[in-house]
């Protein structure tokens, strides 16, 4: 039952072309960004007045496969559940079995993109990559390792760029976390993709898991941060957690300048 201050959803108000079963979320017909698994559009909280992410993920392409639709509904659902500054804070979730898609509605990340945005910030300190590197926001789902895990390994969804070796065994645990981590901050320092020197999936499959390592670290010139993402994209056991990480020297610099703005 709606609540007592609710405004009933006019159709002719906004341009909605989909809206979700409370009439509080409506959804814009502007693609926000698309990976191998979601959609997410442009969309609208009615209720408080902000714009929003619509998260869509079209479930007829797992059909058959009901168990990893499980598994997919049950990641979401968690993550409404989570409460912390470092993870996307998610408003809704809910299921549309006319049009087969499970949906969730998140806050939007202003900046976009991180790759978009590291190349319209092109020339940047090693400084300012650090504090890039503290502020990064958890804003997607396992979503690629999950079905992934239900693929051969010429067929895996996702960015396996990114993926740690172990992904690819399904014996892994929240340190894969870390190795991507690493891999995001090798890109942001050097503007290229990992593994970007492979034409194939299968390429870069075959050297993940032997255990070589993409040629942009080669570019790294810096020895500080060349080591540090050394340390993220080692064997599980030899990296660091991520508490460990925010204490390492590399995080000196910005981490006296964030004490000094506490006082």
């Amino acid at each position: 039952m709606p609540a007592e201050n609710s405004i009933p959803f006019d159709r002719d108000a906004e341009p909605f072309v989909e809206v979700d079963p409370t009439g509080r979320f409506g959804r814009y017909d502007d693609l926000l960004g698309s990976g191998a698994v979601k959609k997410v559009y442009r969309a609208f909280d009615q209720e408080e007045g902000i714009e929003v992410a619509w998260n869509q993920v079209r479930l007829r392409n797992f059909s058959g496969d009901q168990v990893l639709i499980n598994r997919l509904r049950s990641e979401v659902q968690l993550l409404s559940t989570l409460n912390n500054k470092y993870i996307i804070v998610c408003y809704s979730v809910w299921n549309d079995d006319e049009r087969n898609t499970l949906n969730f509605i998140t806050e939007v990340c202003t900046s976009g993109n991180l790759r978009d945005y590291r190349k319209k910030h092109r020339h940047v300190s090693i400084k300012a990559l650090k504090k890039w590197s503290k502020q990064v926001k958890i804003g997607d789902l396992g979503f690629a390792a999950i079905v992934g895990r239900s693929h051969a390994a010429h067929s895996i969804i996702g960015t396996p760029e990114y993926m740690a070796p172990e992904l690819y065994e399904e014996d892994y645990t929240e340190m894969v976390d870390i190795y991507s981590f690493g891999m995001c901050l090798l890109e942001m320092v050097t503007m290229e993709i990992p593994y970007s020197e492979c034409d194939s999936v299968a390429k870069i499959y075959k050297k993940v898991t032997t255990g070589i390592k993409p040629q942009a670290l080669n570019k790294v010139t810096d020895d500080e941060v060349k080591a540090f993402i050394d340390k993220c994209i080692a064997q599980p056991r030899a990296r660091p957690s991520a508490s460990e990480l925010l204490k390492d020297p590399f995080f000196d610099e910005v981490r006296d300048e964030d004490s000094e703005q506490t006082y």
